[in-house]
């Protein structure tokens, strides 16, 4: 049975501080399910990406990680996926996951969290691909990220249009339906794969 969407979360292999993060990875993780919905993400079996995972599976979504074989050496990937992709680089992985995905989003995270969205956010401004982006502010972690970007904007270095390419919300519902009402009314093709 083909899933009713396919959707990347971007998130932490940590889980962080804050009780909220680990709660809403879970939410996130039910709503996919709970939708019929296909995770893609990153394969780690630690942190909020293991939370979302198991949430997804718990409420009968399908999961697919993708994973470099140096992080599968190092015992962190998630066997329980429904599929495992194992792949030689950080770039396959990545772009891999862009392919799988008819929409992102990225939960709380570090520094591999923000590289991924930056990534395929850049990716879209350039035109690589049209699929829709979102930002999940989770307890205002993302405040300064956001407060930073619209100071990008005004000194010039950024257009309007480009933050306007990122959805933000700090309830997860209505921006997850958002981002997949907007893929599905995206036309069939999209270049993402012109990109490696």
């Amino acid at each position: 049975m083909n899933p009713a969407f396919s959707i990347c979360v971007y998130c932490g292999s940590r889980s962080g501080e804050r009780a909220e993060f680990t709660s809403s990875a879970r939410e996130v993780g039910h709503w996919i399910g709970e939708r019929q919905g296909q995770l893609v993400y990153g394969g780690g079996r630690t942190g909020l990406m293991g939370v979302v995972a198991e949430a997804t599976r718990e409420a009968g979504g399908r999961v697919v990680g993708i994973i470099p074989q140096a992080l599968v050496d190092k015992e962190v990937a998630n066997h329980d996926c429904d599929e495992l992709l194992v792949v030689d680089t950080m770039h396959e992985r990545k772009a891999l996951m862009g392919e799988r995905a008819d929409a992102f989003l990225a939960l709380p995270g570090g520094i591999g969290t923000f590289e991924e969205l930056f990534e395929i956010w850049t990716w879209r401004q350039l035109g690589y691909h049209d699929k829709p982006i979102g930002l999940l502010n989770v307890a205002g972690y993302y405040d300064g990220l956001l407060a930073f970007m619209a100071h990008s904007v005004r000194e010039g270095l950024m257009s309007s249009w480009q933050m306007g390419l990122i959805r933000s919300g700090d309830v997860h519902d209505p921006l997850m339906e958002a981002l997949i009402e907007e893929s599905h009314r995206r036309p069939g093709s999209d270049r993402l794969a012109e990109v490696v």
